[in-house]
């Protein structure tokens, strides 16, 4: 774990999503990590101020976009990818497990036979233990499965890109009910993150302020094994499962998890249009 990249934070209060623009200090290479597409619910209005900002960091540095990194499928925003890849470049990257989650929601959606479920709208598709560049910089993946499958932490020096494994220590940690999730695996796979060197840096894609606090979205691997208040060091796996598990029983869905779905799983292209030229999202009826 060698190199301190620089990490310009961009937070969507919209969504409470954390973006990050990853900058070798040494080159003009960096990456981008969890990009968000404004999207209105309520109206089908898609716009790109959150995009934008992100995109004119890149500019006005003249820095040079590698990679597009998703930390999963989300389902709480849509992703931003394909359209700060028309602007700046870069590769689209996910986990591999992306498959399965394509495999689950291609039938919860009735995709048809042209929606491809091996992977291939992204440009990169990450293993356990894969290595990229950024710049001088070296990334490394951890697949770090439970809120679902294609969850990848991503280490890039002495930097890890969590996604919704974990949150702040005072929010704990994601949740595992979604299809393909699993609280036991969640529970192994930030021991994981957490047995990393105690100085590594934790950067969250969510921070929801608990008791009114600011919103924050970086700690450690030290606090995070002392403070966190689900899986700090001397919780057992057993305790971890049961909290999870009743928590989640209790959780309203995401409000954008219709739409973010369907999206996200395509790499973040929007549906084709129809014959009236109109695009369309889909909702199943009695849920998911």
């Amino acid at each position: 774990m060698t190199g301190r990249p620089d990490v310009t934070t961009f937070f969507d209060p919209a969504t409470n999503t954390f973006s990050y623009v990853v900058t070798d200090p040494a080159s003009d290479a960096c990456a981008i990590v969890d990009s968000v597409l404004d999207f209105d619910y309520a109206s089908g209005r898609v716009s790109h101020a959150s995009a934008d900002a992100v995109i004119a960091h890149v500019r006005s540095r003249g820095l040079r976009v590698e990679w597009l990194l998703e930390t999963h499928v989300h389902a709480d925003h849509l992703s931003a990818a394909p359209y700060i890849q028309q602007a700046v470049g870069g590769k689209i990257a996910i986990g591999a497990g992306i498959r399965v989650v394509q495999e689950t929601f291609g039938k919860v959606f009735n995709e048809g036979s042209e929606f491809q479920r091996d992977g291939s709208q992204f440009d990169r598709l990450f293993e356990d233990g894969d290595t990229f560049g950024v710049g001088g910089l070296e990334g490394r993946v951890m697949h770090t499965p439970g809120h679902t499958p294609a969850c990848v932490t991503y280490v890039i020096g002495d930097a890890a890109f969590v996604g919704d494994t974990l949150f702040m220590p005072d929010g704990g940690t994601a949740r595992a009910d979604f299809p393909g999730g699993d609280a036991r695996t969640l529970f192994r796979s930030i021991r994981k993150v957490l047995a990393l060197p105690p100085e590594t840096r934790l950067f969250m894609c969510h921070d929801y302020g608990p008791n009114g606090r600011d919103i924050r979205g970086e700690t450690t691997v030290a606090a995070e094994r002392a403070e966190n208040i689900h899986v700090r060091d001397g919780v057992s796996e057993d305790e971890f499962v049961k909290m999870r598990t009743e928590r989640d029983a209790t959780l309203a869905m995401p409000k954008l998890i219709i739409p973010s779905l369907q999206v996200n799983m395509k790499a973040g292209e929007l549906p084709e249009p129809e014959d009236n030229g109109r695009r369309y999202l889909k909702v199943p009826i009695d849920g998911l």
